[in-house]
């Protein structure tokens, strides 16, 4: 076995745009892939062909494309020449040593130039198969399915297929910057729009010098499992205690809290212009808090002019908690930290703040100087992956 049959979902229907789609996730893949013993990603009509070193690592290679957005799946497969002869050695060495009671083969010719039909292939096959192993066919419920490809200077025979991830390849969709606050939510946020092919900028505001490091520690930790998706990601950390001190000295009570939220959206809109990115990415869903009533998140979203994009607004808790678990990122969520968020609030916010009572709220406050305290004590951190040599 000495390649990787590669096949997309989405990204065949874009028609005109497909070569550019096809590129981005090609050069995707590839990256994703350094130093597993990969020496050649392809593209060839309608899938993509990783071809192997022999001393490839597979399970390695398997666990990487996993995190490859645009894959809908992908099979280890044996190169065979595109004769019946070879298709079928190819099939029989495949199946040498496995046992299973039922099997069936499918072909399917990527070019149609082959003189031989697929029915007529997998029969062929097929008898072949049946003669080595003595399983039954089973075309409805196989315990084992041969999948044959045939294209047009060569075909590849596979026996097992692996579900990717789907969706579009990273940077196929322009950059956001996602306000990751270090909880369950904004994570999955951050995977999904990656999954919508967005190259993700992250911005985390902390409670310096108020509350110690744990909060920041862990959005790293978390931005550094991110990336294994996007190879290459900038964690801009706000020092925001100070600011929310401000704010409480001036601000009654109930509407700290989404005032807090305004701020925060101020300041990462700033950010996202300073680096010409377009839009914004929150991990709120609509009723979960205080802050996420239809009334609190059309206050908190007036305040920027940038769209203002919230990819879980209607999952509850239960659906986003259980794609945490499924993309590694709930274990780290729930480890204890100081939040911002938890600094300074009250026991009980506003749930139905207007627009106008929170222009009128902020009237005290020196909403420029605010925002340029920020700007001036927000620092960078890096992360890629595969991870640079030191």
């Amino acid at each position: 076995m000495n390649r990787v049959v590669v096949h997309y979902h989405e990204i065949a229907l874009k028609r005109g745009n497909r070569p550019a789609f096809v590129h981005r996730l090609v050069d995707n893949i590839g990256r994703t892939l350094r130093g597993t013993g990969v020496r050649r990603v392809r593209a060839l009509p309608g899938r993509i062909v990783i071809n192997l070193a022999p001393r490839g690592d597979w399970p390695e290679i398997s666990r990487r494309l996993q995190w490859v957005f645009g894959i809908a799946n992908y099979s280890l497969s044996w190169r065979a020449e595109r004769t019946l002869d070879d298709i079928t050695a190819k099939a029989l060495a495949a199946i040498d040593g496995q046992q299973f009671v039922s099997f069936a083969v499918r072909t399917k010719r990527g070019d149609k130039g082959f003189p031989v039909p697929s029915p007529e292939v997998s029969r062929l096959v097929g008898t072949a198969v049946q003669a080595q192993s003595r399983a039954a066919v089973d075309l409805e419920n196989p315990a084992l399915t041969i999948r044959i490809e045939i294209v047009r200077d060569e075909a590849f025979v596979a026996v097992e297929r692996l579900r990717g991830p789907g969706g579009l390849p990273v940077g196929s969709s322009g950059r956001v910057l996602v306000l990751l606050s270090g909880g369950i939510d904004s994570p999955v946020a951050a995977y999904r729009m990656m999954r919508r092919g967005c190259a993700v900028e992250f911005v985390h505001f902390h409670g310096a010098p108020y509350q110690d490091r744990t909060s920041r520690e862990k959005v790293a930790e978390l931005v550094r499992l991110l990336t294994r998706s996007q190879f290459h990601s900038r964690l801009h950390l706000v020092t925001f205690g100070d600011i929310q001190r401000q704010i409480v000295t001036q601000i009654q009570r109930p509407y700290r809290v989404v005032l807090y939220r305004r701020m925060m959206v101020r300041i990462a809109e700033a950010l996202a212009r300073s680096l010409d990115i377009p839009a914004l990415v929150t991990g709120e869903s609509l009723g979960q808090v205080a802050s996420q009533t239809l009334s609190n998140l059309t206050t908190v979203e007036e305040a920027t002019a940038l769209p203002l994009l919230r990819p879980l607004i209607g999952m509850d808790k239960a659906e986003i908690t259980a794609q945490a678990q499924q993309i590694g990122t709930f274990e780290i969520s729930i480890q204890p930290d100081q939040d911002c968020c938890q600094l300074f609030v009250p026991k009980h916010p506003s749930t139905r703040m207007s627009v106008a009572e929170a222009r009128e709220a902020e009237r005290p406050l020196d909403i420029p100087a605010l925002l340029q305290q920020a700007l001036e004590g927000t620092t960078v951190q890096e992360a890629t992956f595969p991870s640079q040599p030191t």
